[in-house]
């Protein structure tokens, strides 16, 4: 059966009519405002279906673990941005946003996509073959100088406090799956191969939490910078306030003409 001229061109994901706006298949208006939290409609939206009770505990979780971490690069950027442009607060938001890399938020789809690999070529999530697997897929990543997602901070050496707090979750509400246990195995592998203790990443902890909801690691990235919007709006609502973008500025600028001329 042919399909119809323009049948293709639709969405599942919003739509309007004259009377009423539907988001995800629910009235937005009577089913969603008021009923629903954002981060259970960013759920709905990235899945199809309405997250349970404590998928959205978790999942709200993960969001808020990774709104902000202080004048990171991604801060400073938006910060910046803002300075030369303060009238575009959407470059702004832009510009941090643009700095999701392997370093700052990146981790969450690196971690995801790193898990994933290693247990789809694992026949079975026992705790032996999730160790094996690990002790393997680290060797590996060590041997071609790639790093091991989800392991160290620049900040928090010892211990990232987010990641304790996720597994606690996880296991309180029932959701600790595959990929949260094989990422401790991971840990563990990277201890014994190198003899450095790589704390757990509450990046690598989110990434892993998002892959046993079920999303795919393409869509991890996607909420760390959803949730990272959140941090950018408020350092930059803050920037209006009390602005530290120019002095920033003018202190870089003048050291660097320091060091230029004493060269």
């Amino acid at each position: 059966m042919s399909e119809a001229p323009g049948e293709w061109l639709k969405t599942g994901i919003g739509r309007s009519t004259q009377d009423s706006i539907f988001v995800g298949g629910l009235d937005l208006a009577s089913e969603v405002m008021g009923e629903m939290t954002f981060a259970e409609l960013a759920f709905l939206l990235a899945s199809g279906r309405v997250p349970s009770a404590t998928e959205a505990k978790l999942f709200n979780a993960v969001l808020v673990s990774l709104a902000d971490h202080g004048l990171t690069p991604t801060a400073l950027a938006a910060r910046l941005t803002y300075t030369g442009a303060p009238e575009s607060l959407q470059g702004a938001i832009a510009a941090g946003l643009l700095g999701a890399g392997s370093v700052f938020l990146g981790p969450v789809e690196d971690t995801a996509r790193f898990l994933g690999a290693i247990l789809a070529d694992t026949p079975s999530d026992g705790d032996d073959a999730l160790r094996d697997a690990a002790d393997v897929a680290v060797k590996r990543a060590i041997g071609e100088r790639q790093r091991v997602p989800g392991l160290g901070h620049p900040i928090h050496k010892k211990i990232d406090p987010r990641t304790p707090r996720l597994y606690q979750l996880a296991g309180e509400t029932g959701l600790a799956g595959p990929h949260l246990r094989l990422l401790e195995y991971v840990a563990a592998a990277s201890r014994g191969a190198t003899g450095k203790s790589l704390p757990i990443n509450g990046a690598g902890a989110a990434g892993a939490v998002l892959s046993d909801l079920g999303f795919p690691p393409s869509s991890a990235r996607g909420f760390a910078l959803l949730a990272r919007t959140a941090g950018l709006i408020g350092h930059l609502a803050e920037e209006a306030r009390n602005p530290l973008g120019m002095r920033l500025w003018r202190e870089v600028d003048e050291r660097a003409s320091r060091a230029s001329e004493s060269d």
